[in-house]
């Protein structure tokens, strides 16, 4: 497949899945936005790809024909992938896989997070093309006190309230962590700026390291986590973790049926349709 001309330099894969434990059909669900339309979950995400400026292409890779069908619906691209594809980063090397000229930067923006910010994606993207050390780029953003301490009371509930990365002076990630990372004395806040950092489950990749991500088995440390990142880490490739402004909404993603209302509730308060 050759969906990346020579001169194409970025594109934006959205892996979608029919089979979702918790939620299964969730890129067909439809949303309802300000103007009282109802979109699908996966064209909701196709917009907000093509929103982002600079990218050659975007594609949806999905194993499943009801998933490719809706796209073809509304217009969009879709690569057919295995569905022994185990997270959104084999699903992305699979797709990339198929093409005679990949482009220079592979963009991974999940299907279930259409509030994502453009801008977001295109610092990641700026980070590649800037900084040759690096295979992989992600965001993070800084915790708030409160936002830390909201952390902190989920994760003694015994919830998962998101994803923390720690990184090195050359601000490539350390680890990741459903734990809440760093631990913080009591009075820390008190007289200091909170360090950790909220990952945003956003990738850009050069596709030499889809391939050898692809080729690696998973690590033990992924699979206990949940987290695919850190197969990159577990093998030794840098991950850049680029710090964005933390939007003035909340990047709400859909996991659950419980969470189409909170996520229609953002799209109404942003005037989305």
């Amino acid at each position: 497949m050759d969906l990346a001309p020579e001169q194409q330099r970025v594109g934006i894969i959205i892996p979608a899945r029919y089979a979702s434990t918790r939620y299964p059909g969730k890129p067909l669900v439809k949303l309802t936005g300000a103007n009282g339309s109802a979109t699908t979950l996966i064209e909701r995400s196709w917009r907000a790809a093509s929103a982002v400026a600079g990218i050659d292409f975007v594609a949806v890779a999905t194993d499943d024909d009801r998933i490719a069908e809706e796209v073809h619906r509304f217009g969009g691209v879709t690569i057919m992938t295995p569905q022994s594809c185990a997270n959104g980063t084999e699903r992305c090397a699979a797709a990339v896989a198929q093409m005679e000229n990949p482009p220079q930067i592979v963009v991974n923006l999940q299907g279930d997070a259409p509030l994502t910010p453009a801008y977001v994606v295109s610092q990641l993207i700026e980070r590649l093309l800037t900084d040759a050390a690096s295979v992989v780029a992600t965001p993070a953003v800084r915790c708030t006190p409160s936002l830390y301490r909201h952390l902190i009371e989920d994760q003694r509930a015994g919830r998962v309230g998101g994803t923390t990365v720690v990184s090195n002076a050359r601000s490539q990630a350390l680890y990741f962590s459903k734990r809440v990372l760093p631990y913080l004395p009591d009075d820390w806040l008190h007289d200091h700026d909170c360090p950790a950092m909220l990952h945003l489950g956003v990738y850009a990749y050069r596709p030499a390291a889809l391939a050898a991500y692809a080729a690696w088995p998973a690590s033990v440390l992924e699979q206990v986590e949940g987290l695919e990142q850190l197969r990159f880490l577990h093998y030794g490739a840098p991950v850049a973790v680029v710090e964005c402004a933390a939007p003035d909404w909340d990047v709400v993603e859909l996991n659950n049926p419980s969470d189409v209302t909170v996520v229609e509730a953002m799209l109404h308060r942003r005037g989305l349709d």
